[in-house]
Formats: structure tokens, C-alpha cells, sequence
């Protein structure tokens, strides 16, 4: 009797082994799927329950509701390091992005523009990037110089910026993702899909209008 149960015991643990690996790979793919504008992941965050979800997938908080973003700091993909607690005083634009992934391909040169424009007009803004998922940084640097993108982009290929975000924040869960941090280090809006030059301004404009 104990030879024949030895083998039904086997293939009980491997049958939870498979489906416990099934469920891991899946909660990874949730995390990194790569979404377009048109079918994009749903928002969960909730910011303590105080953001608005637009008609255009751009989730907002009002001014006073709003939840600090974690230090995101490291080595960029040209070398060099970064601290985005430095940069408070500006209204910053966090775009998380791979070269591998397509509607990061597309969205690239609106944020490549808009960027150039808004230094040019001189506005408190900064953009930074957080590529992820990129195997070499010199995937990364060749998808910058292809889009003309000028400003910096940490580089974090596991993914662990994205992991410093609080549950119950606006934290980034998708990529392409867009977050949009006033003037004071806090998330005022975000998006978890690719975004064309008209929806990275709604972002941006209403925040670095703020007093």
C-alpha cells in the first residue's frame, strides 16, 4: 500500500507546483505588460481614494490630496546618477519605458517635443525617464538617440524604482507608464498607457499652472 500512495503524493505537489508558477508568471506579466493607448490597463491605485479617472484613462488629484512620491535615484544610461528629490521646485514628468516595447516606440517623439519645447519656453519643468526591462544600457541609449530624447532616464532593468511607489499611491503598474509630480514632490496624475502630445500636455499644463 505504501508504493502505491507514494506516487499520488507526487503528483499532488506537482500539479500545485505548476499552478503556483502559472500564478507567478502571470502577476509578472500584470506588472510589465506593455499597453496602448486604445487598450491600456485600468488604474488601482488610489491615492487614499482622492483621485479623479478621466474620460481619457488620466487619473488626477486634486491639490491637497496628494501623496509624496518616493526618492527615485541611480545611474542613468549615459552613466551619470540622478536624484528626483533634487528636483523639487520643478514640475516633474516620470515616463517609465523600454526600447523593446512598441507603444513606447510611439509615444517617444511627443515626449522628445514636448520636452524640448517646454525647456525652451523656459517653464520649471523636468522629464525623467525610467527605462526598465532593457537588458544593456546600450539598448536604451540607441532608443534615445533614434527619438531624439535629451533628458535623462534612470536606469533600472528589474524594475525596483517602480516597486518604491507605497500601495494606495498613483504608482506606476504598467509600461508604458506617465506620472505627473508637482512642485512639491507629489503625484498629481498619472497614466498607464501611451500618450500623444495633447494628453502629455493636459498632464503637465493644469499642474505647472498651480500657485
Amino acid at each position: 500500500m505504501s508504493l502505491s500512495r507514494a506516487p499520488r503524493r507526487s503528483r499532488s505537489t506537482s500539479g500545485r507546483t505548476i499552478l503556483l508558477t502559472a500564478v507567478t508568471l502571470a502577476s509578472a506579466l500584470t506588472l510589465t505588460a506593455c499597453t496602448d493607448a486604445d487598450g491600456g490597463s485600468k488604474p488601482s491605485g488610489s491615492a487614499g481614494g482622492n483621485y479623479v479617472i478621466g474620460a481619457n484613462g488620466i487619473s488626477t488629484v486634486a491639490k491637497g490630496k496628494r501623496a509624496d512620491a518616493p526618492k527615485l535615484d541611480g545611474e542613468t544610461v549615459d552613466g551619470k546618477t540622478l536624484d528626483t528629490t533634487t528636483l523639487k521646485g520643478k514640475v516633474v514628468v516620470l515616463n517609465v519605458w523600454g526600447s523593446w516595447c512598441p507603444p513606447c516606440r510611439a509615444e517617444a517623439p511627443y515626449f522628445a517635443k514636448v520636452s524640448k519645447e517646454l525647456e525652451a519656453a523656459g517653464q520649471p519643468v523636468a522629464f525623467v525617464g525610467i527605462n526598465t526591462r532593457d537588458n544593456t544600457q546600450q539598448n536604451a541609449a540607441s532608443f534615445e538617440e533614434t527619438y531624439g530624447i535629451t533628458y535623462p532616464s534612470l536606469f533600472d532593468p528589474d524594475g525596483k524604482l517602480m516597486l518604491r511607489f507605497s500601495k494606495g499611491t498613483l504608482n506606476m503598474q504598467a509600461i508604458p507608464s506617465t506620472l505627473i509630480l508637482d512642485k512639491d514632490g507629489k503625484i498629481a496624475a498619472r497614466t498607464l498607457a501611451a500618450v500623444n502630445e495633447a494628453q502629455l500636455r493636459s498632464m503637465i499644463d493644469p499642474v505647472l499652472a498651480e500657485k
